[in-house]
């Protein structure tokens, strides 16, 4: 009886091997094949999904605040700028292989929302095209990687030091003041208060828990030669720590604080996109646009959105080589297409890098995923999404902003001479100050070429050495 039971289970258990055999070979096929693909390897993970999706809202501190303020103030489309960046986001992830971010245009949006009259929406699309064409232009003629490898270091960290401050500053701000974006002024006297579901002490528990949980953002890697127990028992709970989606976590927190503090919001919701359609640029927008918003952000996009991101990837990604003239490209292919169906000017920020590597981002897949994300949300949504976003609790956005900035501008600490410190420390003050990238750029260029020209030896003789003291100098001899 066993004898006969076994010789029908036998045909039985081989037919499920074989089952299980074909199956992982079509796997291992599929899988092969979609490995061979140029753009998937820029896509694969190179940490946890949890870590990657922590990442992936690392740069929401500026993306969040400017794209609202433009919506309320300029009418700009939220259904169509999501929709549209979360391609860009996708793309360029696949494309570069890194965290590559993609942020609002400042410089253009501070214009278009604190400035009267404001810039309508084809205003601010005819300052996108015209920044995205003269950054086109940089890139295909290779000008632009001829500034990227002849701008000196040290003004690029300067560049990158105060972008990091502003940063930090506005966050502080944000966790400290009642905010209206719709005005882009802090109310500085209107503190925020203590309790409350955006009070600051809800800003400062976000800060603890992002700290306890990623520290300084130092890498922890395995120590072989470690042989102390509780330095291995240290690690082991770091790389633990280092594991948890922190900075997700913080803004899943901020959205169901959206419904907490106004339940209302949810009869406002409209299911479904909006209408897009090309906009009708007149030739007085096409003036306007590039008048006052164009010509103040060409600067920055060049040093920030290019060449400062280019720098900070080599720092961060030294495997990932990310030239000036394909991000330069991408900027302006972009907003060549999406501006003109009204999408917000967009670009590649330093600071969106910085932040997003700070929580976990470590490849293109993270960016992927937060690109996914704002598509759901704008074909689902669509402009309603606005309502949710008018709640979001403006200290949790500082407490993002805050970390991203001081990331950037920790990547100034490669500076070792004195010589190297001073001409970055000046381009950052002068930026700073003059809330301008550009005046602090030209500011550290000149300082860096007048001390490299008392090193000069053409230098010694404007000044009329005479000939006595040349052969008593030994160097002379």
């Amino acid at each position: 009886m066993a004898e006969q039971t076994s010789d029908q289970t036998t045909p039985l258990r081989r037919r499920n091997w074989w089952r299980r055999r074909n199956w992982w070979r079509r796997r291992n096929w599929w899988r092969s094949r979609l490995s061979a693909l140029p753009l998937t390897g820029s896509l694969r993970l190179k940490t946890s999904l949890l870590t990657e999706l922590g990442g992936s809202v690392g740069d929401l501190g500026t993306y969040i605040p400017i794209v609202l303020a433009l919506t309320l103030v300029s009418n700009l489309d939220l259904s169509t700028t999501l929709i549209f960046t979360a391609f860009y986001n996708i793309i360029t992830g696949a494309i570069f292989g890194i965290p590559m971010p993609v942020q609002p245009m400042k410089s253009i949006a501070a214009v278009a929302v604190s400035e009267i009259p404001h810039l309508t929406v084809p205003q601010i699309a005819a300052a996108g095209i015209s920044t995205a064409g003269t950054l086109l232009f940089l890139g295909v003629t290779g000008l632009m990687s001829f500034f990227y490898r002849f701008i000196p270091l040290p003004v690029v960290r300067g560049v990158q030091l105060s972008q990091g401050l502003a940063f930090a500053f506005s966050a502080i701000k944000y966790i400290r003041y009642n905010q209206d974006f719709t005005s882009t002024k802090a109310s500085a006297t209107s503190p925020r208060s203590w309790l409350g579901l955006d009070g600051v002490i809800l800003a400062l528990t976000c800060v603890s828990f992002l700290i306890l949980v990623t520290g300084s953002g130092e890498v922890v890697e395995d120590n072989e030669d470690e042989d102390r127990n509780d330095r291995r028992r240290v690690r082991r709970r770091l790389r633990t720590l280092s594991a948890i989606p922190s900075a997700l976590i913080v803004f899943l927190l901020g959205l169901i604080l959206c419904f907490v503090r106004d339940p209302s919001i949810i009869h406002d919701i409209k299911f479904g996109p909006s209408k897009i359609h090309i906009l009708k640029i007149t030739w007085e927008d096409w003036k306007t646009g590039f008048l006052r918003g164009a010509i103040p952000q060409i600067p920055l996009s060049v040093l920030n959105s290019v060449i400062a991101v280019c720098k900070l990837s080599a720092d961060l990604f030294p495997e990932k080589e990310v030239s000036a003239t394909r991000v330069s490209v991408s900027v302006g292919l972009m907003n060549l297409v999406g501006c003109w169906f009204g999408a917000m000017p967009c670009c590649h920020g330093a600071g969106g890098l910085a932040g997003q590597y700070r929580f976990g981002g470590r490849s293109g897949a993270s960016v992927a995923f937060l690109g996914l994300g704002k598509l759901v949300l704008g074909l689902v949504f669509g402009s309603s999404f606005v309502r949710i976003l008018s709640q979001f609790p403006i200290g949790i956005l500082g407490v993002l902003l805050l970390f991203a900035g001081i990331e950037l501008a920790m990547a100034s600490r490669d500076m070792n001479s004195k010589e190297e410190s001073f001409v970055m420390l000046v381009c950052a003050a002068v930026s700073l100050t003059g809330s301008s990238a550009a005046l602090g750029f030209g500011c550290g260029i000149v300082l860096f070429l007048l001390l490299k020209l008392r090193e000069l030896d053409c230098f010694d003789s404007c000044f009329g050495r005479s000939n006595d003291e040349t052969s008593l100098n030994p160097r002379y001899l």
